[in-house]
């Protein structure tokens, strides 16, 4: 029920940001927008007369210069004086960033040393937990590489032009722009502590890979680390969940300055991303149910049957983990044994969020869009990659998805306070990603205990 009401508050202050954002726009800021408006126009049609000068000797080329000058002085003085009328918003979003970057680090360290931990069983477990993590794997790959070529085709971001920020102006895209040789050299930390600090993703993925396979191959001592490492992790997440909590205000803020700044005809943008987000949605699920089909084969719809009302229960909620219980006792109907549901469905929660997969690429690349930032195709398999290591610490934590994307945008360039194009609608594609996680991890289990030679799918299911 309080996420509901989250999500109610969430979508609240996108309705009031948009007003007031608006009135900004309107009222405000008519006057400032007409002269950016006209700076704009100005500054383009000079460029084009200084392109056509062949001479750049003559004084005709020398005035052009000067006026284009005095044109973008003015620019500055209106977004200036633009952005110092936003500035309380600004605030508002700024602190909820901040604090989300805050909790980044430790969320991710401490939950994917729990999960690593468990999965260095899989020398106990055998060729349950070989095939659990071969399906996982795949899943990812294939949820990441078609989220980011379903965002390539349909360019939800291109109509946005969102100017950069002064400090992305400043540095230079291209210059500072991850090569594959820096990408590799930059996998591996030199000093935990120090990446830590400075919230370096990757790095501390390393670091908790070699610490959660080492935790669990020194035995029982090894178990009191993971216990205190899952308590931690816990408090981490409850840290989230107060943080959450000003999730509205944030949103308030930043889609306030957004319309203010952009005018009511950038939330058209927003219709587009959603539709076009669903419905890679549903290119997701019918390779989920295709790949399904191909071990289960008619027994794979029973499962869809059977796994509706938890699919319901994570799209409401907004969250996964509130379908567990019904997924666990849905998929023993189904007749996959305690065994395996209890080893595979938990790690899914780590390691097989499908839903979650496919945003993170469809976004972040809709932010670089958003902002005009050119990823090659190299850099987008970085991405990819940086997102797969990433996404596996931060199971269970309300909009999981915005703390990873939080924490890769960094790594290419891509402005942070991007993040608030998602934050308002955040709640709505959340609940068709939770919807997805659930669809995935029952059909890994499934799939799983098939391969084991179980007899699924074969039980009369009572409602």
């Amino acid at each position: 029920m309080k996420k509901s009401r989250l999500t109610l508050f969430i979508f609240i202050a996108l309705v009031l940001g948009v007003v007031a954002g608006y009135i900004y726009n309107t009222y405000v800021f008519a006057d400032l927008n007409k002269q950016l408006s006209t700076a704009s126009t100005t500054i383009k049609s000079i460029d084009k007369n200084i392109e056509a000068l062949s001479d750049t000797t003559v004084s005709a080329y020398k005035d052009l210069k000067l006026q284009r000058i005095a044109q973008v002085k003015l620019q500055s003085q209106a977004t200036d004086a633009r952005e110092d009328k936003l500035e309380l918003y600004n605030i508002l979003s700024k602190i909820f960033l901040n604090l989300i970057k805050m909790i980044v680090a430790p969320l991710v360290f401490t939950t994917l040393v729990v999960g690593v931990a468990k999965v260095g069983d899989i020398k106990a477990v055998g060729r349950i937990g070989g095939k659990t993590m071969l399906w996982f794997i795949s899943a990812t790959l294939v949820s990441l590489l078609l989220g980011m070529l379903l965002v390539n085709l349909f360019e939800p971001g291109k109509t946005m032009h969102l100017p950069l920020p002064d400090s992305h102006l400043s540095t230079g895209i291209k210059k500072t722009a991850l090569s594959l040789t820096e990408f590799v050299g930059h996998v591996f930390p030199k000093s935990f502590i120090e990446a830590m600090a400075n919230n370096e993703i990757l790095q501390i993925v390393v670091f908790s890979l070699f610490f959660g396979v080492a935790t669990a191959a020194i035995g029982e001592q090894g178990k009191i680390v993971i216990k205190a490492m899952d308590a931690f992790a816990h408090v981490i997440m409850k840290i989230t969940g107060y943080v959450m909590k000003m999730a509205p205000l944030a949103v308030f803020g930043a889609i306030t300055a957004v319309v203010a700044k952009q005018g009511i005809g950038v939330l058209s943008t927003y219709g587009i991303f959603i539709s076009e987000f669903y419905f890679s949605l549903i290119v997701l699920w019918s390779v989920i149910i295709l790949a399904g089909y191909i071990v289960l084969r008619k027994p794979v719809f029973r499962l869809l049957n059977s796994i509706k009302d938890a699919m319901l229960i994570a799209f409401s909620t907004s969250t996964s983990e509130a379908a567990y219980p019904k997924v666990l006792e849905e998929l023993e109907k189904f007749g996959c044994s305690n065994k395996i549901v209890s080893f595979v469905l938990p790690l899914g929660y780590s390691f097989n969020l499908d839903g979650s997969m496919m945003y993170m690429t469809f976004a972040s690349l809709f932010l670089a869009q958003s902002y005009d930032i050119h990823l090659s195709f190299g850099h987008q398999l970085s991405m990819l990659l940086v997102l797969m290591l990433t996404s596996k610490g931060v199971a269970g934590v309300p909009r999981a998805s915005l703390v990873v994307i939080a924490g890769t945008l960094a790594m290419f360039n891509i402005p942070e306070a991007g993040l608030f194009l998602l934050i308002g609608i955040d709640p709505l594609l959340d609940m068709g990603r939770s919807a997805t996680n659930v669809l995935g991890n029952a059909m890994a289990t499934a799939v799983v205990s098939k391969w084991e030679g179980e007899e699924v799918g074969t039980q009369i299911i009572k409602e």
